[in-house]
């Protein structure tokens, strides 16, 4: 059947229930929407009247197909899949027929209608159906509905959403592209057609999947479908209010909209959607934006790519966007500052641009520079990426470099870590990039710009101060060739012709003529008119006498008078016209152009003056980046090590020092930083240049020498980890190993510290492969301990300490039974160790010393029956003292001498012989020690295994037998699983060794008791005993022996407390300080008593003693081997060291007490207790700085809220006005949070009263002014209020007025307030006594509880002299020792958790 023009419109609804009402009769109007049970049924009657009349077959059946919208949530998903299977062929039938419709001339009015309305109802359909299926899709995927399960039900009845959506696309982009005005009678197609289309495109762009590679079809596909709207139907204000409005609440489709603004400007010519989107977006209110994060985002995101694709489309537009740059979100900043970069980068880039291009580019890096000083971090940070980048494709101008590079090195010190590492990234890639020099050495850079300054000098002097000749000069240059020339014309008669016409009537005149001709080297022309004048003008000045004679000499002395006269002449004008021709000269002088070779001299020198300007902020930079290197942020520390790598590779000489100071950060626990240092050091070292392998390994070598150069003992230990590490992995060639050994043995030329250094690098790689100095063991021996030893202790020491590593990988471990490394007594070796001690032991050597320590211990490391060794070592040695002995009294010295003798009488002795002597003693102790409870119990563990597997062997052959004797059997079996077989021989293995070392080492039967007087006799008369050397050593010894045995602890320490605390000696101090932790690891119990002691040299007047006390109360603490309470604060002073090394040591120790929990906070009371003590001796400043760092632990919110409530208690008790500021100080330092608040407001009553003190008051003010600005919740703004209120009461008014009650009773007994007298502010604290400053002082052992309070009033007892008095003798001295009542009781036992030494 044929359809006629229905007498109805459809109108397109704004929303699904308007077209169920109708406002006018002859608009359309759903007539009923049809029950879902008849649904199918009429779905299959629409399709059946779609065959046969295709497109039209809406107009009948619009009412069904309305129905499934309508009830599309509980319509059945075939009927849905089929409708839009439909719909489809409706409109790809109808999109058909308009091709051949719209390209008639005469359409007809009803037809057009028509076609119309059947248009705007197939796309109305389709389009909410597209919106139904995607929303639908949207939920599911919400909701997190099983994967699995729905993509089976969707396999099964083959159909997937996904899937249709770029088919319909695909039609509605082929429908829009036919040319629709016509159906509106050639007008405007109307926009809620257009919006209609668009709308499912911006429908599916809202899926955050959209973004994702597989949607790429789909996604290209709605954007090519939006660039036809855009291009056909005058879409652009609706898009871009929509995609401004989709930025602000969707953040995935910023990437998705820059794709597409890509796409319409290239495909479809719309690049005026760009100043559009721009333009809506600068004018968004900057306050909206700062609180609106999400929205903030999208456009940022949306700013900052756009700029990347089309950054010439972007700068036409930039001006909407910059007042955003005043505005408070750091976002929209980042985002037109990357903008800027990108611009700079794409558009504004290179030598050759216009004037107009470069002051915008000078304007945009203004910017950034500006910026990179931001309030925001987040900004600070991306300023520097920027610049980064701008840098690295070299698009900085050079005229920028300075200025770049000093406001980098300016952000090495801010607050954020980000900031920070970004600022170091930009120096690395300013060292990378520059224009300058592959060598940035100031040194050269000064004297080569010293050099080209003074050569460009000196051509402008050339230049500006002409040659002035004289006149005399001039005529004595040019008279050989007019003389010649003067007598040519003389011989060939040339004056003969004298017919000229001669018009010369002036004398003057005729001068100046021949002048000229002269100066023009025309000498024949100025003789002939000279004759002509003497011809002429006879008897007229100056031919007056040239009427007698015409010859040759006449005419020369003419010529001369007339020349010289000239430039009298000339010198007078010069002098009469200088007023005003001076000026002019001057003008025409500067606009000559310059010459060629000074134009390039003066940018050479410019040139090297910007290097010279870069290499110095580099230089600046070093150290400023070298303390950055052990910041807890791992990314700031693995920047700082790259830095250093690079500025290394460009020979900058101070790299070295931070090439060094990185070495200790490959103990790190932290993989990434560990492997950071691997990697900067295998770069440096390991890559060397050189054209043969001998060359390269020579290189390498030479490198590792200058980086050992003055290291100290913690650099060699950390570059021989990195050395190991790396021998380990083959990364060291043979050949570097092979030159090593050839300058150890000498047969390559080195100097003597060369030869140090090969040996102690051997030794570094023998501990990654023990077997570099284990197959060549005889040639240590031979070469390194051979007769020349005693010249060289020091290459001696080091060969043993390469000797060592032969057994350092061959301890047994626990369950193992493999066969300690051992060698013979009679081994070459401990021959050689042997003569090189007992012959250099009466000799002074600076060296001797350490290299007997390191002697001792590699015998008790590698020989069978150390002790015998070391037995005759010490016999021999005794024997060289007692004959120094017997010398100095003139007496024969006897055929069997004892040490004991040697002890006996030891004050005549050589003080060098005593040193060694008891050093000696000390060394073998230890190492005696150390042996027992380590190689011996080992052995011991060894052999009870091997004892055990034989059992076990022997066990299983007898089975029988334990098959018989089952309940025996399920006994042992018990009793084995349950591991008391093991831990009862264990036992009674240690105990064996505890009992050797208290009963048997220090008996009088062995060797090493006859040295104890000797040792107790030199510690106990320091008067008689002065040698700096002789102490430290006995001292040493001392400690030594007192690790053995508990008793002889017991017995001695009353001596070794009384040396650290009183000895002069600043070694002495820190020796003991050292071997004081040791006894505190090994006998707690004794130690624990004297702990104060300990904390004590923290407070010593030498740096060096403060440092070494403050490494070994770290390890204390961390250990939990001393006592905490009360004590920590003396740690916490160290933050206020004027040594910046000891600072760093208190960071580093509260860094590591922090990862602990609640440590920190448990301590922080008690530390601010004491150290606002008045008797404390910190004043307010430090006080401030160490509560600073201290505070930066708290980072809990339950810790803040309870330090609140407890410092706001302590103001009840507080005793002083500067008590009271401390405590408000402190709290100032804490990250309240509306909780802390409530803290402060419930005991307000503690401080109100403290409120009327100004300092007082403005800490709490301070307070509530960082809540204020953490705080955005209203309830949060009243409670500040309100407590801000009360704090000004009680501040104008005081308690009693604000409250109007009686003061409590606890208030009637507080404390009046007394002021504090102040001191002069110190950097540290004051030490406790001044006995390390005063010999005359005395020493009081403390008792373990006793108050500061009442510390003074314990009774002095007894003096020690340290110095030495002439006037008393040696039996009349006091002894150092305390008598039995002052020594400190053991209150509180520490348990042991380790008995060996460390």
């Amino acid at each position: 059947m044929a359809f006629q023009h229905p007498p109805w419109e459809f109108y397109l609804p704004l929303s699904p229930a308007d077209l169920l009402r109708s406002p006018a009769p002859s608009q359309y109007t759903v007539q009923e929407v049809q029950p879902v049970q008849q649904l199918p049924g009429r779905l299959a009657a629409f399709r059946t009247v779609f065959r046969t009349e295709g497109a039209l077959a809406i107009l009948q059946h619009f009412d069904t197909l309305y129905s499934i919208l309508h009830y599309f949530r509980t319509v059945d998903s075939t009927v849905k899949e089929d409708a839009l299977e439909l719909i489809m062929k409706a409109v790809a039938s109808h999109s058909s027929d308009l091709t051949s419709i719209l390209s008639s001339n005469n359409l007809a009015c009803s037809l057009r209608a028509l076609h119309l309305n059947v248009l705007k109802m197939n796309c109305y359909i389709l389009v909410r159906l597209v919106e139904a299926f995607e929303m639908e899709s949207g939920k599911s995927n919400l909701v997190g509905l099983d994967t699995k399960r729905k993509s089976k039900k969707s396999q099964s009845k083959g159909f997937m959403w996904e899937e249709e959506r770029l088919p319909v696309l695909q039609l509605l982009t082929q429908l829009l592209q036919l040319d629709l005005h016509q159906l509106w009678s050639g007008l405007i197609v109307e926009e809620e057609f257009v919006s209609l289309v668009t709308g499912c495109c911006y429908r599916m762009l809202e899926n955050p999947s959209i973004g994702h590679q597989r949607h790429q079809p789909t996604r290209e596909a709605t954007i090519h479908l939006l660039g036809v709207a855009l291009r056909q139907y005058d879409h652009m204000l609706s898009a871009t209010l929509k995609v401004v409005q989709m930025l602000q609440h969707f953040e995935h489709v910023a990437p998705v909209f820059v794709e597409a603004v890509g796409v319409w400007i290239k495909e479809y010519g719309m690049k005026s959607i760009v100043g559009e989107l721009l333009r809506e977006i600068g004018q968004k209110c900057p306050q909206e934006l700062a609180r609106d994060a999400s929205g903030m985002k999208g456009y940022a995101t949306f700013l900052s790519e756009l700029a990347e694709q089309t950054p010439s489309i972007v700068l036409a537009n930039m001006s909407v966007l910059l007042h955003h740059l005043d505005g408070e979100s750091y976002g929209m900043r980042n985002a037109i500052l990357t903008a800027m970069a990108e611009i700079l980068l794409q558009v504004l880039n290179g030598e050759q641009l216009e004037e107009a291009a470069r002051s915008t580019r000078n304007h945009f890096l203004d910017t950034l520079q500006a910026h990179m000083c931001d309030v925001n971090g987040f900004v600070r940070s991306r300023v520097l990426q920027l610049f980064t980048r701008i840098v690295q494709q070299k698009a900085l101008p050079l005229t920028r470099f300075q200025a770049v590079v000093c406001l980098a090195v300016g952000r090495l010190q801010d607050k954020s870590v980000t900031v920070v590492k970004n600022a170091i990234q930009l120096l690395t890639t300013f060292l990378s990039n520059n224009p300058f020099s592959c060598k940035l050495s100031c040194a050269e850079l000064t004297e080569l710009l010293e050099k080209e300054r003074q050569k460009l000098q000196e051509m402008k002097t050339c230049r500006t101060v002409p040659v002035v000749i004289s006149p005399e000069e001039e005529w004595a240059a040019m008279q050989p060739e007019l003389q010649s020339t003067l007598n040519y014309c003389l011989s060939s008669q040339l004056q003969e012709d004298t017919t000229q016409e001669f018009s010369q009537e002036d004398p003057a005149q005729l001068s100046t003529s021949i002048v000229q001709l002269l100066r023009k080297s025309r000498y024949k022309d100025a003789i002939r008119l000279t004759q002509e004048g003497m011809r002429q003008f006879q008897g007229v000045e100056p031919f007056i006498s040239t009427a007698e004679s015409d010859n040759e000499n006449v005419i020369q002395s003419l010529l001369r008078t007339f020349y010289l006269g000239s430039h009298v002449e000339d010198t007078v004008q010069e002098s009469t016209d200088a007023s005003h021709s001076a000026g002019s000269q001057v003008e025409v002088q500067d606009e000559k152009e310059l010459p060629e070779d000074l134009v390039k001299q003066e940018k050479l020198v410019q040139y090297l003056q910007n290097a010279y300007n870069f290499s110095t902020k580099i230089t600046e930079a070093l150290s400023m980046i070298s303390k950055l290197m052990y910041e807890s942020s791992v990314s700031v520390v693995q920047e700082a090590i790259e830095f250093f790598v690079i500025v290394s590779q460009f020979g900058v000489p101070q790299a070295v020092l931070g090439v060094r100071q990185m070495l200790p950060l490959i103990w790190s626990k932290d993989p990434k930083i560990r492997e950071a240092v691997l990697d900067a050091y295998r770069r440096l070292y390991l890559n060397p240049s050189g054209d043969t392998e001998r060359i390269r390994a020579q290189n390498l070598v030479h490198s590792l020498f200058l980086l050992m150069v003055d290291a100290t003992l913690s650099t060699i230990r950390c570059l021989e980890e990195i050395i190991s590490e790396f021998v380990q992995k083959d990364e060291i060639r043979p050949a570097v190993i092979q030159l090593l050994w050839e300058r150890f043995t000498e047969k390559s030329h080195c100097s003597v510290l060369e030869r140090h250094a090969a040996i102690m690098l051997l030794g570094m790689m023998a501990r990654g492969k023990p077997e570099i100095v284990g197959s060549n063991l005889d040639i240590l021996v031979t070469v390194g301990l051979d007769e020349r030893v005693h010249a060289d202790y020091r290459l001696a020491l080091e060969v043993c300490n390469a000797i060592s590593k032969i057994g350092n990988n061959q301890k047994p471990g626990i369950g193992k039974s493999s066969t300690p490394f051992r060698l013979p007594q009679s081994h070459l070796l401990f021959k050689r160790l042997h003569e090189a001690i007992t012959v250099g032991f009466a000799k002074p050597s600076a060296h001797w010393i350490p290299f007997t320590q390191v002697a001792v211990a590699l015998i008790y490391q590698l020989a069978e029956g150390p002790e015998e060794i070391c037995a005759q070592i010490l016999q021999s040695c005794s024997q060289q003292a007692f004959e120094k002995l017997q010398e100095s009294e003139g007496t024969e010295a006897g055929p069997d001498p004892s040490p004991c003798e040697v002890a006996g009488d030891s004050s005549t002795i050589d003080t060098t012989v005593l040193t060694h002597l008891v050093s000696l003693a000390g060394d073998v102790a230890l190492q005696q020690l150390v042996h027992l409870e380590l190689s011996v119990s080992n052995e011991l563990r060894r052999r009870r295994l091997l004892g055990e597997e034989q059992e076990a062997k022997e066990h299983a052959a007898t089975t029988t037998k334990v098959q018989k004797d089952k309940s025996t059997g399920n006994d042992t079996t018990i009793e084995e699983d349950l591991g008391l077989v093991g831990a009862s021989a264990e036992d009674t293995e240690a105990e064996l060794i505890r009992s050797i070392c208290e009963t048997e080492l220090l008996d009088g039967k062995q060797l090493l008791s006859v040295f104890i007087p000797l040792v107790l006799k030199i510690c106990n008369h320091p008067g008689a005993y002065g040698d700096p050397a002789l102490t430290a050593s006995a001292a040493l010894a001392l400690g030594k022996f007192c690790m053995i045995s508990t008793e002889f602890c017991d017995a001695h320490l009353r001596l070794f407390f009384t040396m650290m605390e009183k000895s002069t000696l600043s070694s002495v101090r820190a020796n003991l300080m050292i071997a004081a932790g040791d006894l505190a690891i090994r006998f707690p119990n004794q130690v624990e008593p004297w702990t104060p002691h300990l904390y004590a040299r923290l407070r010593d007047p030498c740096q060096h003693v403060r440092k070494t006390a403050a490494l070994v109360m770290t390890h204390l603490i961390l250990k939990d081997m001393v006592k905490v309470k009360g004590q920590v604060s003396e740690m916490a002073t160290l933050f206020i060291d004027p040594e910046e090394d000891i600072v760093r040591l208190a960071l580093n120790f509260f860094t590591e007490l922090s990862s602990k929990d609640n440590a920190v906070y448990n301590l922080l009371p008690d530390i601010i207790s004491r150290l606002s003590d008045p008797d404390s001796g910190i004043e307010e400043q430090p006080f401030r700085t160490i509560m600073r760092q201290l505070f930066s632990y708290i980072t809990k919110d339950k810790q803040t809220e309870s330090l609140v409530e407890k410092l706001c208690q302590r103001f009840r008790t507080a005793r002083t006005e500067r008590q009271h500021h401390d405590l408000a100080y402190c709290l100032t330092l804490l990250p309240l949070t509306e909780r802390g608040l409530r803290k402060m407001q419930d005991n307000f009553d503690c401080f109100a009263d403290k409120l009327q003190d100004s300092e007082v008051y403005n800490c709490f003010l301070a307070v509530l002014g960082r809540l204020r600005r953490v705080g955005t919740k209203p309830e949060m703004k009243v409670i500040t209020d309100e407590f801000e209120q009360k704090l000004q009461m009680c501040h104008n008014k005081g308690l009693d007025s604000f409250t109007e009650t009686p003061v409590s009773q606890e208030g009637k007994n507080t404390p009046v307030l007394k002021p504090v007298k102040k001191t002069a502010a110190s950097s540290r604290r004051r030490p406790l006594r001044a006995a390390n400053r005063d010999t005359d002082s005395d020493f009081i052992t403390p008792k373990p509880h006793v108050t500061r309070s009442h510390r003074k009033t314990v009774k002095q007892i007894i003096s020690v002299v340290f110095s030495s008095d002439e006037e008393n003798s040696l039996e009349e001295e006091l002894s150092a020792e305390l008598t039995e009542e002052e020594t400190p009781s053991k209150t509180t036992p520490i348990r042991r958790k380790s008995s060996c030494v460390r």
